[in-house]
This record gives structure tokens, sequence and C-alpha cells, in this order.
């Protein structure tokens, strides 16, 4: 990955985190919501973001998923009003649960690791 990929990667996970946060009023978007990664294609049109979301249940992180994608569009116009570029990659969400994976194991090792000693 070129110098200039991963400067816009890190340029759009900043902007993108903040829209969300503070911009985005969906009342579907009421959960936690994280932008773990963005990977935009070579030639700078498309851009994959990672988000991980923690909500209690499955139907509520779907439905967080769904206000995001929703929400393409206004994301998509305030990014080419805040960044100087050509043009803005097109964003496309994507659930990443590695957060929860990673949680799941750090407590099957925990749980091994009591037995152990008892």
């Amino acid at each position: 990955m070129s110098r200039r990929n991963e400067r816009v990667n890190e340029l759009l996970r900043e902007q993108l985190s903040e829209l969300i946060q503070r911009q985005l009023k969906d009342p579907r978007l009421n959960q936690l919501i994280t932008i773990t990664e963005v990977v935009t294609s070579v030639d700078m049109r498309y851009a994959k973001v990672y988000v991980s979301i923690m909500a209690p249940t499955d139907e509520e992180r779907d439905t967080a998923m769904e206000g995001l994608n929703a929400a393409t569009g206004y994301l998509h116009r305030e990014l080419t009003r805040r960044l100087d570029m050509r043009s803005v990659p097109e964003v496309t969400f994507i659930y990443d649960d590695s957060l929860e994976r990673g949680a799941y194991l750090t407590k099957l090792i925990n749980e091994v690791s009591q037995e152990n000693k008892s």
C-alpha cells in the first residue's frame, strides 16, 4: 500500500468517526460505533469502512448498520465539503467482529487459566 493510500485511509477514518459521532442524528445509531479500519481501492474511488458496533443484541447491531448505510450519501457530501481532494471515495460500511472475537478468546483463555489453577 502506498504512503498516499495510508494517509487517505487515516484521514477518512478520522473524519468519518467525527461525523458519525457528532453529526448523525439517526436514532438507529445510538450504539457505540468504532471505525476499526478504512481501506481505499488503488484508484481511490471506493473505500471499505470496517466498523465495530457494541450493541446488546444482534438486531440492534443490524439496525445500526442499516442506519450507517442509509447515511452514506450524507457522509459523502460532508466529506466532499471537508476534504481537499479531487474526488472523495464512495464509502461502503462493513461490520467488523474482530473485537468481539478477541473478547471471546480472552474469556476462554481466562476460563482455562482458572481451571488449571484449581
